[in-house]
């Protein structure tokens, strides 16, 4: 009886320590410690899928982003965007239903929601609406203080009088937008009429933008778009090139550091809304240079391959580009950042796992050209801590019943 007793209240206090462990895991594992000062880290090589009970930004704080990327590998089973702090901690940011990707801050503290006007505090988890809803933010200026969004005017509904005849025209030009997504202001810019903006720049000193879109909508289905340079303080537009069905703005990163340059991404191979998928994909890109001054092309163009989707920065002179390539399935995508030399030598600074679609950069870390930091995989600990509470309570009621039982043997032996 001494024997088995002992046995009993070992496993009893094995189950209870293994509970409090669970119970405790949450302080123990609780990130890696946030940096404080946010322009230090180093952007990683690889990042990996997060574990199905990985936890999200709002359950367990984390720091300032390394990069964010976007996978449907997780426990939503659709695309989500996944933080990879600047410490290695991997953390989920839930995306509603029909919400894009958002835009990351300049220091990698705060996520911009599209639509919502919702702003994430990346390190806090705490989420407030700071814009108003309907607005779908384009780029970031370089010190982090303003956004710039495009909003969308058109009617949701078509009205028909007793005629039935149509009483209102639902497409209608949409506002460009510079709002300070922290103090909630916003105001309109003067950039001309557009039924769609596509995308938007700020100049390195943010004392420009460049627009482009589509400016009615016989260009949006001819895929025919615009590019305007504008000053976002007043003035009305620099200069406007219409970029025709095979050029498009290399994306919010396109203006070249030196201020001097603004790069747009060309492309050979089939053009507008009939090109299959299979001819969309082969398309053979380019990066080219408009002067900013005049709108006049400038310098030779740089082969940039194919499944090229926009730079997001650069180093030096070289850009850095983000590409979305197909396996041999093709709901298998992977997304790779890399660097285009002007030898067409492209060097691979990023590798994302296979499903991922997007994969954002701080501008900070940008800047620096912060890249080939070490491979962090994520916790298996960093998890909610419901995930705990559901392990622990059985571990709980097992100790209870060993205990039980303990007494109850050492009972019928009195």
């Amino acid at each position: 009886m001494g024997t088995t007793g002992r046995r009993l209240r070992r496993g009893a206090t094995i189950g209870v320590a293994l509970a409090l462990v669970a119970l405790g895991a949450p302080a123990a594992t609780a990130g890696t410690g946030a940096v404080a000062d946010g322009t230090t880290g180093v952007v990683p090589t690889r990042v990996h899928d997060p574990w199905l009970w990985q936890a999200t930004v709002g359950q367990r704080a984390a720091g300032p982003a390394a990069l964010v990327f976007f996978t449907d590998r997780t426990r939503y089973f659709e695309s989500t965007g996944v933080l990879v702090d600047r410490d290695g901690a991997y953390r989920l940011i839930p995306i509603g239903i029909a919400e894009g990707h958002g835009l990351l801050s300049p220091d990698g503290r705060h996520y911009l929601r599209p639509g919502s006007g919702e702003l994430l505090d990346l390190t806090t988890g705490r989420q407030r609406r700071t814009m108003s809803t309907g607005v779908s933010p384009l780029a970031w200026s370089s010190d982090g203080q303003q956004v710039l969004g495009t909003r969308d005017n058109d009617d949701t509904v078509i009205t028909y009088g007793p005629e039935n005849q149509q009483l209102n025209d639902p497409e209608k030009p949409d506002d460009l937008l510079v709002g300070d997504p922290f103090r909630g202001t916003e105001r309109v810019v003067d950039v001309g009429t557009f039924a769609t903006h596509t995308g938007a720049a700020w100049s390195p000193g943010g004392d420009l933008v460049a627009v482009t879109g589509w400016p009615d909508v016989p260009a949006q289905l001819a895929e025919r778009q615009r590019l305007v340079v504008v000053d976002p303080g007043g003035g009305g537009p620099r200069w406007q090139v219409d970029l025709g069905d095979r050029r498009i703005l290399a994306g919010p990163a396109a203006w070249h550091p030196d201020g001097r340059r603004l790069a747009l991404l060309a492309f050979d191979g089939c053009a507008g809304l009939l090109c299959t998928a299979e001819q969309a994909a082969a398309r053979a890109w380019r990066v080219e240079f408009l002067d900013t001054a005049t709108g006049h092309s400038v310098g030779p163009a740089l082969p940039a391959g194919t499944s090229v989707n926009e730079i997001i920065g650069w180093r030096g002179d070289d850009p850095i580009l983000r590409y979305v390539s197909k396996t041999e399935h093709d709901t298998d995508r992977q997304a790779v950042l890399a660097a285009l030399s002007a030898d067409g030598g492209r060097e691979v600074l990023v590798t994302t796992p296979v499903g991922s679609t997007d994969v954002k950069v701080p501008g900070d870390l940008l800047t620096r050209a912060a890249f080939g930091g070490p491979e962090p995989r994520p916790s298996p600990f960093a998890a909610p801590l419901w995930i705990y509470l559901t392990l622990a309570v059985p571990l709980l009621l097992a100790a209870v019943l060993v205990v039980r039982r303990v007494r109850r043997r050492r009972a019928a032996s009195r």
